[in-house]
């Protein structure tokens, strides 16, 4: 039985940047058996008045900042700049997930490739859009709020601009980011990452470790119907 999952992400979450590695471990072991579809959330839809917001009376945005420090110290697989956060601030993640909708609309229609690339690391081109997005924010500093920081390395990847220019423009990626929301409503997804399996049964949120994930990937596949009690 192929296993659907919806994973919800927003573009500027630490955790979402840390946990990719998981994600494409669960696809490297587990690929052909399951079914991976991404959602995004705006967690960062207005950035700086999130943060202002949580962070106004704990030390702004330089405490932010060495908070995330703070978190990334633990991992090794990747990197946070020093000033991430400080400079070159985006104002919203909306515009990336834009972006993003409307290369994975055109590959789900078929006008661009969907089979992992080699050397993307297996990733679809679209993932691999994704991946880039978050490592020009959290390591490189770069605003990826900007139309042109994100054209500019949707141009890296050979990917046709145009059409996406023509299906932001023509608002069918800002539908596709609506539905999104409309998942996420569903499903009450609580934050970025969550997975969503069994059809909303089961949310895994947060910094949920990899073998925790495939486990109830891989009961699921055991107990294939709809409203088996799962043990995970």
């Amino acid at each position: 039985m192929t296993v659907s999952i919806a994973y919800f992400s927003d573009v500027l979450c630490i955790w979402a940047y840390s946990g990719q590695v998981r994600i494409d471990e669960l696809q490297q072991n587990l690929g052909n058996d399951i079914h991976l579809h991404y959602h995004f959330v705006p967690l960062f839809a207005a950035a700086r008045e999130r943060i202002d917001e949580q962070w106004c009376n704990k030390g702004g945005l330089e405490a932010f900042n060495r908070n995330l420090h703070s978190i990334a110290s633990q991992w090794d697989h990747v990197s946070v700049h020093p000033d991430v956060w400080l400079k070159n601030t985006p104002a919203s993640s909306s515009g990336a997930h834009l972006m993003l909708k409307a290369v994975q609309l055109l590959q789900d229609r078929g006008d661009i490739d969907a089979g992992p690339v080699a050397a993307f690391n297996g990733h679809t081109r679209f993932e691999e859009y994704m991946w880039r997005l978050r490592q020009a924010f959290f390591r490189d500093c770069t605003n990826i709020g900007q139309r042109a920081e994100l054209e500019g390395i949707a141009g890296e990847l050979e990917l046709p601009l145009d059409r996406i220019r023509e299906v932001v423009d023509n608002g069918e990626a800002c539908a596709a980011l609506y539905l999104d929301d409309q998942a996420r409503q569903k499903y009450q997804v609580p934050g970025s990452p969550t997975l969503v399996l069994n059809d909303g049964r089961q949310l895994l949120y947060g910094n949920v470790g990899y073998r925790i994930i495939e486990a109830n990937v891989r009961e699921l596949m055991q107990n294939p119907l709809e409203g088996d009690a799962s043990w995970c």
